[in-house]
């Protein structure tokens, strides 16, 4: 039923609308105050949706730090501690659920969204960190070599097939030579997600896209198959990692570390 109605919402040119609109009921619904956490303020719940794909600040935070941990966790696995970073990019920042943990942090701290809303807010509420908004479609605006770490965490999981690629290659030019870019990604854990035709094209190494005019929100779901992250989201990187369901702040996401040569 569900299916049926976003395919008749699509037909209409109406899906968008809709899913804002229940991302805004669900925000309403909640019935939190504005407060904070370890020092910082929160964002309000119809910001929080959009990033967490719940109100709930308990989750937002806890996922945020786990997210934070394991991406600490798996440089330090290459042996690069956060602390030796000059500078990082958050791609896909959101209001700050991960960028916030990096408070403490000697290196420059720096996020980017497509939506202008949540980065308003970090611009407003996070002052340790540089924000900016981006496009759908690259490119940054950031200058070449520009970063020591760029992360995007389910950044990829909501872009249709014609933007995988072309990101793939911004990222790689904001990068410093032997800078490395973490992904995180619908692997095979989400397999029983998909329908039999999906399936069939996830086992035979081919990205499976719904909802691909949404691109950049939550409702454009994609789901990569092991093999085309390494021939093809990998290519001109070193894959230096892929952890299945490793990203423990986007659970059950498969986790994926790339070095610039």
């Amino acid at each position: 039923m569900k299916d049926v109605l976003l395919r008749a919402l699509a037909r209409t040119g109406l899906i968008g609308h809709a899913y804002r609109a229940y991302e805004l009921a669900r925000a309403l619904a909640s019935r939190r105050v504005a407060g904070s956490a370890g020092g910082l303020p929160l964002p309000p719940a119809r910001l929080m949706v959009k990033v967490a794909g719940t109100p709930d600040p308990t989750w937002f935070l806890e996922s945020g730090e786990l997210a934070a941990r394991s991406i600490a966790e798996a440089m330090e696995g290459v042996g690069r501690g956060m602390d030796e970073l000059g500078s990082i990019l958050d791609l896909g920042c959101g209001c700050g659920r991960v960028v916030r943990h990096w408070r403490h942090l000697s290196a420059e701290v720096h996020g980017t969204d497509a939506n202008d809303a949540l980065v308003a807010w970090c611009r407003a509420n996070l002052p340790f960190g540089h924000f900016r908004t981006n496009r759908v479609a690259p490119p940054l605006d950031y200058g070449a070599e520009s970063f020591d770490l760029v992360y995007a965490l389910s950044v990829l999981t909501h872009l249709p097939a014609e933007l995988q690629l072309p990101w793939m290659r911004e990222l790689s030019r904001v990068l410093r030579p032997g800078g490395h870019l973490l992904l995180t990604i619908h692997g095979h854990a989400y397999a029983g997600r998909l329908t039999r035709s999906e399936l069939r094209s996830f086992e035979a190494g081919e990205l499976v896209v719904r909802w691909p005019r949404a691109a950049g929100t939550n409702l454009c779901t994609v789901f990569h198959p092991e093999s085309y992250v390494r021939e093809s989201l990998a290519e001109g990187f070193a894959l230096e990692a892929f952890l299945p369901e490793g990203a423990k702040g986007n659970p059950p996401q498969d986790l994926v570390l790339l070095r610039k040569d």
